[in-house]
């Protein structure tokens, strides 16, 4: 360690170093000491000091060493060698940063800080250091009582380089300050003025000029690690300041922590809590790594964490602690999690609950790389900040809402017209009931007798064509891989790339023999971002064709996730480009049927596009509801259907991915009713009996057709599903009208279904479907379409 400073300097002050206001309060306590012992010792201690005239030394800061006996005694009872270890202080010349009978702690301190650290206590502010010495000045020869304590802080490294934060705290009692003869005493007015004007530099120098004053005795500099707390207020300073959109800058974050557990590697982590779907999610809008979930970006929780995490997060709302993530992992049934966390490298972890109003909105994630490293005694500090984290949650997920909110603005509406009415009147009584003193609150809204039409426009295998897209995605790049490998090998046979590429090669012949999955996916992706893209940035250095062909090939990375994504964004766009162009047109036509009798209308985007119409007298009061209606909208609804069936072809045609779509329709004869959940702001179906129709809904496009393994719903074909021989005849009378307008082929098809969850005796009339209305009466069949598609984009290209 080295020190900088000298005992006047440019404080204009005389300083002396000089022990004579301790060694006279240790005489004084001979004299006035009752018990024997002590004024013996007191005695033995004088006798000892007086040795070698010690008193009446001359000591300078080049002699300090030479002293160093004299002073460890004289100093013994302000510094008791039994607290040296824990003490964290030293003696120093008056205003100055030389230090002298530093405790063993502080010794260690500055050994652990490196020869190149430098401890420059009060030297970087010349004028607050020379106004402290001021203000000395003032309070024992003016007698005034000023606080002339300042708040220092001194920032030390450790041992691994870590940042430690000290307070810093001055001892001024046994230093004496004595007047020169070229002082000339201050007035009230003078010394009101220098107090008036703080920072006026120039006055108080002229105040007390060089020389005026000498200052006789020592300091003491004592020590105390705040660094917990520093690094609490600093999380407080962030979380309070930063957009609630992101929980923290993820460096700053973790270096906090770092200094809160004193840890010379930590990891920081945030998981969000969907407590809708019971799922936990990568949070919105941030960088903050998620640890429970790895590299997957949501997971329901059952599948996500094992039981006893489950009871904690979930459940109770308490912090789960694991300090060891080994023996915890073997012991578990379910080891999603656990697994993530050693995969990370985490060997100890705590996950902290973040909550409000007895709601889990995510949990905090901290873990070690040391076995025990993070525990049940030094989480506590957790509690400190936790608070600050719930704000920084909690504000970032009112933002999250206001942006969805802006979105529902602009896209949707959340209350259908054809129901305002009631929403209207059921916030008018409770505004009377204000007006009349009462309290209420807004009441489930619901409307009875209605029927039901339900429809969906689905894409035929989804899930497999976005695998399909995914990878041909990894084996082109894998090619290109390949390929680079072995013209960088010709340049320079370094045994690597015979690794890379053996590796390469076996990723490639796995995927190209089978479908992919998830964890085949990850693997290969884990290779190319982590392994291969950076030996890319040395290929590129070999040779100027290299480069360029490194070039080329990293452009078409996509640059968060570092994987050509070429066929799964086609895939995406040309799914969102579908879903949008059939969401419009279905909006637009629903406009047109509100005139055939009010009703109410929503629809949502899923692999496709599916509608829900409910039809009844409840809905609109102000017209008699008369079953005519129903059957009208029923006919609109299958035309217009069969519309988008031909729109949806129609709009592939300068579209990069050619998709095939797979139409339904529920016939469901009986009447329901709905109610509008406040709550949860949604529509559903009302009552244990009406819930039979829900469940036909979801599992009927996956329903089979009685005695085979064919799905009811195909590509070319709208398929009509229904309970009895009435609505078969219904439904047959709009089949032959549609047949004579060329919307429909003649392949009509009658059939029984499968059982479905409790719900039997459902069968189904299956006709094809004629696409190209733009060309009048000149109408395709589905393989006429399909042929057409694939001969427009063979010429396109």
């Amino acid at each position: 360690m080295k020190c900088n400073s000298s005992f006047s300097g440019d404080h204009q002050m005389d300083v002396v170093l000089s022990f004579d206001r301790l060694i006279n309060a240790y005489a004084s306590r001979v004299e006035t000491e009752k018990n024997g012992f002590k004024k013996l010792y007191y005695s033995a201690l004088l006798q000892a000091i007086s040795k070698n005239g010690f008193p009446n030394a001359d000591i300078t800061e080049e002699n300090l060493d030479d002293y160093s006996e004299p002073i460890d005694l004289i100093l013994s009872e302000l510094f008791p060698k039994s607290l040296t270890s824990n003490e964290i202080k030293a003696a120093t010349i008056p205003f100055s940063s030389v230090l002298f009978n530093c405790t063993d702690r502080l010794t260690k301190i500055f050994e652990n800080a490196g020869e190149n650290y430098t401890f420059d206590f009060l030297e970087e502010e010349t004028f607050d250091r020379f106004r402290l010495a001021c203000g000395l000045v003032l309070n024992k020869c003016y007698d005034m009582k000023l606080d002339i304590g300042k708040l220092l802080h001194a920032e030390i490294p450790d041992a691994n380089g870590n940042i430690r934060t000290y307070r810093i705290t001055y001892n001024a009692d046994f230093i004496d300050v004595f007047s020169n003869s070229k002082s000339e005493q201050l007035t009230e007015d003078e010394i009101n003025e220098l107090l008036r004007f703080p920072d006026d530099e120039e006055r108080w120098r002229k105040a007390f000029p060089q020389g005026a004053y000498q200052f006789k005795g020592f300091g003491i500099i004592s020590f105390t690690d705040v660094t917990v707390d520093a690094a609490i207020s600093e999380l407080k300073t962030i979380l309070l300041n930063q957009p609630g959109s992101k929980l923290a800058d993820k460096e700053n974050f973790v270096n906090i922590f770092k200094k809160m557990f004193n840890m010379d590697k930590i990891y920081a982590g945030f998981t969000s809590f969907d407590h809708y779907d019971s799922t936990f999610e990568q949070m919105h809008f941030s960088d903050a790594p998620s640890y429970i979930l790895g590299q997957s970006h949501s997971k329901l929780s059952q599948n996500a964490i094992c039981r006893d995490a489950y009871k904690h997060l979930v459940q109770l709302h308490k912090p789960l602690i694991i300090p060891d993530v080994e023996d915890y992992h073997s012991k578990q049934e379910v080891t999603f999690m656990t697994g993530n966390l050693l995969e990370a490298g985490i060997k100890s972890a705590v996950l902290y609950p973040v909550t409000k109003h007895d709601k889990l909105l995510g949990v905090l994630e901290l873990g070690s790389d040391i076995t025990f490293g993070l525990n049940s005694f030094n989480t506590i500090k957790i509690e400190n900040i936790i608070d600050y984290i719930k704000a920084a949650v909690i504000r970032g997920e009112e933002e999250d809402e206001n942006r969805v909110k802006a979105i529902i603005q602009t896209e949707c509406t959340s209350i259908h017209p054809s129901v305002q009415w009631k929403f209207e009147r059921e916030a008018r009584r409770i505004l009377k009931s204000k007006i009349n003193g009462k309290e209420e609150t807004f009441k489930d809204i619901g409307f009875e007798d209605v029927f039901p039409l339900y429809g969906q426009i689905d894409i035929v295998g989804s899930s497999d064509s976005r695998n399909h897209a995914i990878k041909e995605d990894l084996c082109y790049q894998l090619d290109e891989v390949c390929s680079i490998i072995a013209s960088a090998k010709a340049y320079e046979p370094l045994p690597i790339y015979d690794q890379i590429g053996f590796r390469v090669q076996d990723y490639k012949e796995t995927l190209e023999g089978q479908a992919i999955d998830a964890n085949s996916e990850r693997g290969i992706i884990k290779l190319l971002t982590d392994e291969i893209n950076p030996v890319m940035d040395h290929i590129k250095t070999i040779s100027d064709d290299l480069k360029d062909r490194v070039d080329s090939y990293q452009e078409k990375l996509d640059p968060l996730s570092g994987v050509i994504y070429e066929n799964r964004n086609n895939y995406d766009n040309t799914v969102q480009t579908i879903n949008h162009a059939l969401s419009r047109y279905i909006d637009k036509k629903q406009n047109e049927a509100q005139g055939i009798y009010s009703h109410f209308f929503e629809r949502f985007k899923t692999d496709g596009v599916e509608h829900n119409i409910y039809i009844g007298g409840s809905i609109n009061e102000e017209a008699e509801f008369n079953v005519v209606y129903l059957y009208n909208l029923r006919l609109w609804q299958l035309q217009t259907m069969i519309e988008m069936e031909d729109k949806f072809y129609s709009i592939q045609e300068n579209l990069p991915s050619q998709l095939d779509a797979a139409s339904m329709i529920l016939v469901f004869d009986n009447t329901l009713s709905i109610r509008y959940r406040i709550d949860e702001k949604r529509f559903d179906v009302d009552g244990t009996y009406n819930a039979r129709y829900e469940v036909i809904k979801k599992r009927i496009d996956k329903a089979h057709i009685k005695g085979t393994d064919e799905r009811i719903t195909q590509k070319g074909k709208i398929s009509i599903i229904y309970t009895n021989n009435e609505n078969r005849r219904e439904y047959m009378r709009y089949i032959n009208y549609l047949q004579h307008k060329k919307y429909l082929g003649d392949e009509v098809e009658h059939l029984e279904l499968e059982d479905v969850q409790g719900v039997i005796g459902l069968k189904a009339i299956r006709v094809n479907v004629l696409y190209g209305f733009k060309a009048s009466e000149n109408r395709m069949t589905y393989d006429d379409l399909i042929d057409e598609l694939s001969l427009k984009q063979v010429e396109s290209e």
